[in-house]
């Protein structure tokens, strides 16, 4: 069965290919006001133009500012403010005449509010007053550019039974631009962040594929349809494409409703401000210009359809050689393969091993076998190259660094921005110019034996990861496939629900304190069901001859090595994930307030967010989970949290957890049910922001190394359960499954209830 097939009957059960109709995008005669106001600024202002008109009220457009084209940006804000001050003041003495007599210009500014302009509304929006640039320009140029991948859109919308409305979604996300980034860090034509779209595409050091359209489309609608099966209506689903699916979950609860003009008008969420509030009418409003363009825009011909062929890279390649064996220009290649970074193109890294590169339709047809054949052996590498780290010690220059590593002083210190005299502080950490692997002729001959360094230093690479990340990127073991308490040939415990540190270890045979130690886990609460550990002593290294030659510099210190399992794995290290998960929260604290955040010009439009309307408040994010906590203390307890968790997020002990939720000692907590916590050390707020962290982590270096090409309907039989499910299907994360369904109650799952299984493949970014 194909994999579109696939989908669409997934689709179907769940119900999201019934909702493909004329109904799908409703457009409520309450949002007619807001849907008018974004039909406004997409056709008759542009870039050098825009509204100064009330936050909320959107039919209170007080006055269009019109800026010269060579005016600065500077000048431009002090244009704004100052029209903001204007109206402010007309609107408080507005308010102040109390409907007595007013001047022209202040009367028309009342009319706008008609039945509204109460002078305690009226002196409220004298602090609401916003500014709107206009985005005319900007639409159509949008327009232009979709041809030449609207056909893509719309079968691949058609393929998974999703409404043919979602197709103009690009235009508020980035004007149709493949190569739009934004400040929070969302990238391309549907503007994915990096943490979203590791869920659906590859993204590492050589490939962004949320930079090519047609990969970044299909990851678009997986995450379009996942938000309808999460909330139940497009209109809910388009906001949490802005919002985040948490953020919508917690409005649809909160009001007790899936009507969005509700929400719209009556939620305060934290974040949910002006962008999230305005991002289905804005929708909308493109919807209607993208049906009827001729008649805002007049007569034009968008792009026409991108074509070309594709082959199968067969093996990782430098650029240089490939172009020359295709007989391709460099440039009309990248133009073709937006996906492929600029490390590619500059030969720091390889195209990928099995990489889809697109070649013009027009030359010679190509296969993969042909291409290997029009390359020399040595052409191929065995993978990519690996980036290095050394923390600086006492005493360190460039040049003795240099020389532990084997690279040159001037090349370390160019890789650093330094000069070669420079002075090196202790405990700064140098990037070490990379290192390319043997070509594949190379690598077939035998390697010498290792050193004892070199020994330790792979010991440390393929050490488990901390406890608390290993149910991200473990393999499924023979145990735990079939559900045995016992460990595996390969000395893999998988843990049971309600199991303790004490119980384990007297199972397996070791003490409580070696089991600790051998899994590196610091607090004995921190075990949760599913996790994997490992019970087998590992054995001393055989001691090597000292006159081998080391294949390690024996006094570099590599830095974040523990934690990485071995390439081949496709894993990713520890401190990467976290790096990962860090720049994606760093950028979207770089763009708080977006109410703020008014641009004043096609520059600053484009630096904030591409979208056509204001930036996201609170960034894209596919997790429904609702990490905050409760007025009374508690919070519902989530997949790979334990009671260790949060005494360390709390800064308290464990055992006055316990004492505080009654329970037994031993006794782990359960998914899904309340705990009540103690916050006389760290504020609500930090604790969030600290659990929010650990599940960013443990997702991004799942996503590393997996990837959702799908999802099926399963029917629950008789003895599943939430634990024997994901080892069932390829060691699934229970918090992944969690995710595809947040409303199900797992602890009383009874035959013939329907269950949401993502369909995960493992992705190997470096080769083997």
């Amino acid at each position: 069965m194909s994999f579109w097939l696939c989908w669409v009957l997934f689709l179907s059960a769940s119900g999201v290919v019934a909702a493909a109709d004329n109904t799908a995008m409703p457009r409520p005669p309450e949002l007619e006001r807001d849907v008018q106001f974004w039909i406004r600024v997409y056709t008759q202002v542009d870039t050098n133009s825009g509204f100064l008109h009330d936050e909320h009220n959107l039919a209170a457009v007080y006055e269009t500012l019109h800026f010269d084209p060579n005016t600065s940006p500077h000048q431009r804000q002090k244009l704004v403010e100052q029209g903001k001050d204007r109206i402010a003041a007309a609107l408080r003495r507005i308010a102040a005449a109390n409907g007595g007599p007013l001047a022209e210009s202040d009367q028309k500014i009342r009319d706008l509010w008609g039945e509204e302009a109460t002078p305690a509304r009226l002196r409220e929006a004298a602090d609401e007053v916003r500014f709107q640039l206009g985005q005319a320009d900007r639409f159509k140029e949008g327009l232009i550019r979709s041809g030449a991948w609207e056909t893509h859109i719309a079968e691949t919308l058609a393929n998974l039974g999703l409404p043919a409305e979602l197709a103009v979604l690009p235009h508020v996300e980035s004007s149709f631009n493949p190569a739009a980034y934004s400040k929070v860090g969302a990238a391309g034509l549907w503007q994915f962040m990096r943490s979203t779209g590791r869920r659906y595409m590859r993204i590492d050091s050589a490939v962004d594929d949320r930079l090519d359209p047609f990969r970044s489309t299909e990851a678009a609608a997986q995450l379009l349809a996942y938000n309808y099966r999460l909330l139940g209506s497009w209109p809910l689903a388009l906001t949490a494409y802005n919002h985040g699916a948490e953020g919508v979950r917690r409005a649809k609860e909160s009001l007790g409703t899936d009507d969005i003009v509700k929400i719209v008008r009556n939620y305060k969420g934290r974040t949910f401000g002006f962008a999230s509030r305005n991002f289905y009418v804005s929708f909308l409003a493109a919807l209607e210009v993208d049906r009827n363009p001729e008649k805002y825009f007049g007569a034009f011909d968008r792009l026409g359809e991108a074509k070309f062929q594709e082959v199968v890279v067969p093996g990782f390649v430098n650029i240089v050689p490939l172009t020359r064996a295709l007989k391709i220009d460099a440039q009309k290649l990248r133009a073709l393969n937006p996906a492929l970074l600029r490390a590619v193109w500059d030969g720091q890294r390889h195209v990928p091993k099995s990489y889809h590169l697109r070649l013009p339709i027009d030359g010679e047809k190509w296969t993969s076998e042909l291409l290997a054949t029009r390359l020399s052996p040595n052409d191929f590498f065995a993978g990519q190259p690996q980036p290095r780290r050394y923390r600086v010690k006492a005493g360190d220059t460039i040049v003795t660094v240099s020389e532990e590593f084997g690279v040159t002083p001037q090349a370390l210190a160019t890789a650093n921005r330094v000069r070669t005299s420079a002075k090196l502080r202790a405990g700064r950490t140098l990037t070490i110019p990379e290192v390319a692997p043997g070509t594949l002729v190379a690598a077939v001959a035998p390697a010498p034996p290792p050193t004892a360094t070199a020994i330790a230093t792979v010991g440390a690479q393929q050490a488990p990861p901390p406890a608390s990340m290993q149910i991200a990127s473990a393999a499924p073991t023979p145990a735990a496939s079939t559900g045995a308490a016992t460990a595996d040939q390969n000395g893999i415990y998988v843990v049971q629900r309600g199991e303790a540190v004490s119980e384990i270890a007297k199972k397996v045979g070791l003490s409580e304190k070696e089991l600790l130690r051998i899994n590196g886990i610091r607090n004995r609460d921190f075990i949760f069901e599913g996790q994997q550990l490992v019970v087998k002593r590992s054995e001393a290294p055989t001691p090597v001859p000292e006159n081998k030659a080391p294949t390690t510099p024996p006094k570099a210190t590599l830095v974040a090595s523990a934690g990485t399992a071995p390439v081949g794995a496709g894993a990713v290290p520890a401190a990467e994930a976290k790096r990962e998960s860090q720049e994606d929260a760093a950028a979207v604290a770089s763009a708080k307030a977006p109410e703020n955040s008014q641009p004043v010009s096609a520059a600053q439009a484009e630096e904030i967010s591409p979208a056509l309307g204001p930036a996201a408040e609170s960034g894209q994010n596919a997790d429904p989970t609702d990490y905050t906590v409760g007025k009374d203390d508690t919070i519902e307890v989530a997949a790979a949290e334990t009671l260790g968790h949060y005494a360390d997020w709390l800064s308290v002990s464990a055992q006055h957890l316990r004492d505080v939720n009654h329970m037994k000692y031993g006794r782990a907590v359960i998914v899904g049910r309340r705990v009540k916590l103690d916050f006389r050390k760290v504020s609500r707020e930090d604790f969030e922001n600290k659990r929010r962290e650990y599940h960013a982590e443990l997702q991004a270096s799942y996503f590393a190394a997996h990837r959702i090409v799908g999802s099926e309907v399963y029917i629950a039989r008789r003895g599943d359960s939430m634990w024997t499910l994901t080892k069932r299907f390829s060691g699934l994360p229970i918090w992944l499954l969690r995710q595809y369904n947040p409303d199900l109650d797992f602890a009383d799952l009874r035959p013939g209830t329907q269950i949401v299984m993502p369909r995960v493949e493992d992705v190997v970014a470096n080769g083997t």
